[in-house]
């Protein structure tokens, strides 16, 4: 019997599950940079937009504790119905399961806060009870210090979940820069959320293939994909 978790990402077999992602649950995180934990999901969320891959969005407690969901997020999906929860472990929550199995895809993406608490007990019961195969997300996540990060991104990764990184899925989601129908969408999410790499694009361009130094904004190329 093959081994799923030797499959690569694809855009027909995975799915993305963003959990928390608001504005008290990201004060508590002390294991990243909170301005670039936020970015890297929206950068997330824009390539599963890129690659009309399905995206379920969960929150907890929005209006009593977390607060809404970041704003930047929420231009990326302006229709996606937000899935409400009280419980920390959004498996608990019968519309999340809803969600996931109405995607039909079991490769589920995470990312979410915190790391210690919503995205283990959700990876472990997902894994348990729902025979996903879980793929953790670990610099669009982050714990309420390092060790509880780290810790439990170990634990899951014992039990089974494959640790991966924002760009790292955007990129195998690409897989060949010959696909040119999400080329430039996938370039401009770089040159606007990657940092030195994104920086280098822009080097490319200008100086080594002699393009114009203004050339459209990420946000210009990225209206150009239909809204989900």
């Amino acid at each position: 019997m093959s081994n799923p978790k030797l499959e690569v990402l694809t855009p027909q077999n995975s799915q993305l599950i963003i959990i928390d992602q608001q504005p008290q649950m990201a004060f508590g995180v002390q294991s990243i940079d909170r301005q670039v934990l936020k970015n890297n999901v929206v950068a997330l969320a824009k390539a599963a937009k890129v690659f009309d891959v399905p995206t379920t969005i969960t929150t907890v407690e929005t209006e009593s504790f977390s607060g809404y969901t970041y704003p930047e997020l929420l231009d990326v999906f302006p229709k996606h119905k937000l899935l409400e929860r009280t419980s920390m472990n959004s498996w608990d929550d019968q519309k999340v399961r809803d969600a996931l199995k109405a995607n039909g895809r079991k490769k589920v993406v995470v990312a979410g806060l915190w790391t210690e608490v919503c995205n283990t007990t959700f990876a472990l019961c997902a894994m348990l009870e729902g025979d996903y195969e879980i793929y953790m997300v670990a610099d669009a996540s982050g714990g309420t210090s390092k060790d509880a990060h780290d810790f439990a991104m170990q634990r899951m990764v014992q039990a089974g979940v494959v640790p991966v990184t924002w760009q790292q899925v955007m990129l195998e989601w690409q897989r060949d820069w010959a696909r040119r129908e999400t080329y430039d969408a996938v370039m401009a999410i770089a040159k606007e959320h990657s940092g030195a790499y994104g920086m280098g694009i822009d080097y490319a361009y200008t100086m080594v293939h002699k393009a114009q130094q203004r050339t459209a904004a990420p946000h210009e190329l990225l209206a150009a994909v239909p809204a989900k």
